[in-house]
This record gives C-alpha cells, sequence and structure tokens, in this order.
C-alpha cells in the first residue's frame, strides 16, 4: 500500500497549467493511493522579471510593467471555485480521502495575509514552503532565478538560513516542503555535493525537530536518502510523502522507491493509512 500524497496541486494553483482535480483524482484512484490533499499555492510576495527570466507566456496574465520593469504578482487562490470542486471530486471519488490544503510560501513576511486566509480556507493540510533565498527586506527572487543571477552554493546556503527564520518565526503550519528545492535549478556544469551543505541542512531540520513539525520527502526529485537518516537523527518525528505534481500523471511519483528510503531511516506507516509517517 502506498502513503497518501500530501501535496497536489490543481488547475486553482496559479502556476499548475495543466492541473485539473479531477484528472487528479482519477490517476490517485487507479495508483491506489489512500488519500490526496490539494495544497494550491499562495503566494503574496511579488517579484521582477528581468529579460534573463524565462517564463511560460501564461504567465503573462500575472504580470504588470511598472516604470518599466515586469512585475509578477500570483493571484489569490479562487476558494469558492476550489472548495466547491473539492466537494464535486469527493462525490464523484467516495473511496479516496480528498483533503483540502494551502501551500504557504514564506508565511513568516505576512503573518496578516495568511491567518485571514487559513480562516477562511479551513484547510486540512496546511504545508510551510520556502521559494527564495531573499530575506524579508530584501526584493524577491525565486531561487530559480537566484542561482542563475550569482553562485549555487551561496544561495543555497541563503535557502537554508532563511528556512530556519520561517520555522522559527511562523507556527501555523504543520509540514515543511522541499528542504532540496534549490537543487531543481542547479547548474549543469556545476556538480551538486550534498556534503558540502550538511551542517546547514541539519540545522534546519534541527529547528523543525524543535518545533514538532514534520519534514516533506518530496520526490518531484528525489530527496536524498542522507537527509531523510539525518532527520531521524536530529529527532524528526514524522515524515509526509509529496510528489508536488502541478499535473494529474505526477501524482505518486516514485513513492515505491521513498517508502523503501523511509523505512531504511527508521519511519513507519502511521496508526492508520492517511497518517504521517512516523519514528520506529
Amino acid at each position: 500500500m502506498l502513503p497518501p500524497d500530501n501535496h497536489v496541486h490543481s488547475e486553482y494553483s496559479w502556476d499548475a497549467l495543466a492541473g485539473s482535480m479531477k484528472r487528479t483524482c482519477e490517476r490517485a484512484v487507479e495508483l491506489g493511493l489512500p488519500s490526496i490533499a490539494f495544497t494550491e499555492h499562495a503566494d503574496f510576495s511579488i517579484s521582477e522579471l528581468t529579460a534573463e527570466d524565462w517564463f511560460p507566456p501564461e504567465w503573462q496574465r500575472y504580470v504588470e510593467v511598472v516604470d518599466g520593469r515586469n512585475i509578477l504578482t500570483p493571484p489569490a487562490i479562487d476558494l469558492t471555485g476550489y472548495l466547491e470542486t473539492l466537494e464535486r471530486c469527493r462525490d464523484r471519488f467516495p473511496q479516496l480521502r480528498i483533503l483540502s490544503g494551502v501551500e504557504l510560501s514564506e508565511a513568516h513576511w505576512f503573518p496578516d495575509q495568511t491567518a485571514d486566509l487559513l480562516k477562511r480556507g479551513g484547510f486540512q493540510r496546511i504545508l510551510a514552503s520556502l521559494h527564495t533565498a531573499s530575506k524579508r527586506d530584501e526584493p524577491y527572487a525565486d531561487i530559480s532565478a537566484s542561482i542563475k543571477r550569482g553562485d549555487a552554493a551561496t544561495e543555497y546556503q541563503r535557502y537554508l538560513a532563511e528556512a530556519v527564520r520561517l520555522i522559527e518565526e511562523y507556527d501555523g503550519f504543520e509540514v515543511l516542503t522541499h528542504i532540496d528545492y534549490p537543487v531543481r535549478y542547479w547548474p549543469d556544469d556545476e556538480p551538486f555535493d550534498l556534503a558540502r551543505f550538511e551542517d546547514e541542512i541539519r540545522l534546519v531540520l534541527r529547528a523543525l525537530a524543535r518545533a514538532d513539525k514534520v519534514m516533506e520527502f518530496n520526490t518531484r526529485i528525489p530527496l536524498d536518502p542522507r537527509v531523510v537518516a539525518w532527520w531521524r537523527q536530529e529527532g524528526g518525528k514524522g515524515v509526509s510523502f509529496a510528489s508536488d505534481a502541478h499535473k494529474p500523471e505526477a501524482v505518486g511519483n516514485g513513492f515505491k522507491e521513498a517508502v523503501e528510503v523511509a523505512r531504511a531511516a527508521g519511519f513507519r506507516p502511521g496508526a492508520d493509512l492517511f497518517d504521517f509517517w512516523v519514528r520506529d
């Protein structure tokens, strides 16, 4: 039995251009997943796009020219449409537990907006994400852009330092997502050496364990088994499996392998099929 997929996007995430809640549920049932959580993006940051930043043409609707600069402003979640579609899918797929959810980006920067969204949404899965190496008082840049503009190793170290601040300053989440997010954009001509960042990664994991939160095992780029082992060593209480799917066919990708890695690191299924995995 595969574990739940606790991090999935549908058409209600602004960057899920091929998202479909209905087709995602069909795929989850086909795979035999016990449950999925539609954790749509809540991005309150705005960023400036430079000429070297590539983005899909469909994002142009979210870009406004201000004083000659291209400003990307992600839209808010259509909560009404999202919740209505969620209920239709629950009726259509009774064999699948379908959870509401949200992926809060840089929640420690936006406490008021975040609190308002959580109050209105009543979400069952709350993820905390970091997508930048910027600090609160710096211009926002997604890590995909800042890695291209600067030194990749330095940007990853800055990213991990900001992740510690996120954990220490914001408590309203269950799961910290993709600690290895910057690796997705690592330069092709620069080998990635995880050991170089062990101390900084362990600091994040230690802070997460102290906060009594859960670490996400994101399979979009399979999490290195060493990170899962470090999480266990630093006192981590649980693991949440996540495909981070932005299209239906990506749901549950890599879960068979991820389960074996988690078991080897000392984690096992929870009390029922829908729980996070817990330490032995």
